[in-house]
């Protein structure tokens, strides 16, 4: 396990055993170091721009913002052995989300990116969007909690019809309505590689649950999907029954919270008992549906 640096003096030493590519480094956990600074996010790429054995970074809570991850993008470009990377709630916006994209483009060593609670919006979805459809190594993306919006997520969808490594995606807490499914559901018709991916408390409602709706009769390859807290209401759990009627795929299914009345209920069941993928449904925060049995939460 890492070891949190909390210390101006001990975060100097950690600098120091990634200079000499010390072999037992290889998790470097930096969370909340406030007085990380400009001068100390100068030390650490230096010492990342030599160094052969970290493979995991956890910048967490560390107020870097877009200037800040400028030089950290510069060392990702020739970087080799880093593949884990948690950038959540540091001020990054656009500009910084930019130049990650960058990145993006050239580095094959990531798997693992978080950048979730953020400032990000859909200016930089574009570049995110080009930057997917190139990259060759990233598998899990954390975007939870930014701004990505209808448009943004028009736009990043086009990527998910051409990149083949990402296999999870977390959309979490980002304004993302019906013409942003809209997107994303063509998109999934013919991606083939997706197979967790968390749209909980969007802005969904049942316009978007009848386009997503779509995508999952002719989807295969998505197993795990959370819609939690997304207003679907009734008119929506009736689209996606239907869906799941045909689906072979999912087996994993959240829709807490989300207005489903007794019209969606009396769906669900039926769709429930012709489908033959689902094992884990949850409806509620209370109870949940398993294998066929409703269970206490």
């Amino acid at each position: 396990m890492s070891r949190r640096i909390r210390k101006e003096e001990e975060f100097k030493k950690e600098i120091q055993r990634l200079i000499l590519n010390d072999q037992t480094l290889t998790d470097l956990n930096l969370c909340y170091v406030y007085e990380i600074g400009s001068e100390g996010m100068k030390a650490l790429c230096e010492a990342l721009k030599v160094n052969q054995t970290l493979t995991s970074l956890d910048l967490r809570r560390n107020q870097i913002g877009d200037k800040g991850i400028e030089p950290l993008c510069e060392v990702l470009k020739v970087n080799q052995t880093l593949t884990n990377l948690n950038l959540l709630y540091n001020q990054i916006g656009d500009e910084g989300m930019q130049a990650l994209c960058e990145v993006l483009k050239v580095n094959q060593a990531l798997t693992n990116l978080n950048l979730s609670c953020n400032r990000i919006g859909s200016e930089a979805m574009e570049a995110l969007s080009e930057a997917l459809k190139v990259n060759q190594s990233l598998t899990n993306l954390d975007l939870i909690e930014n701004r990505i919006g209808n448009e943004g997520m028009q736009a990043l969808s086009e990527s998910f019809k051409v990149n083949q490594t990402l296999i999870k995606l977390g959309l979490s807490m980002n304004g993302i309505g019906a013409k942003g499914m809209q997107a994303l559901s063509e998109s999934l018709k013919v991606n083939q590689t997706l197979i967790k991916l968390d749209l909980s408390m969007n802005e969904i409602g049942a316009d978007g649950m009848k386009a997503l709706s779509e995508s999952l009769k002719v989807n295969q390859t998505l197993t795990s999907l959370d819609l939690s807290w997304n207003g679907i209401g009734a008119e929506g759990i009736q689209a996606l029954s239907k869906s799941l009627k045909v689906n072979q795929s999912l087996t994993h299914l959240n829709l807490s919270k989300n207005q489903i009345e007794v019209e969606g209920m009396q769906a669900l069941s039926k769709a429930l008992k012709v489908n033959q993928s689902l094992t884990s449904l949850k409806l509620s925060s209370e109870w949940n549906w398993s294998q066929g049995n409703r269970t206490t939460m």
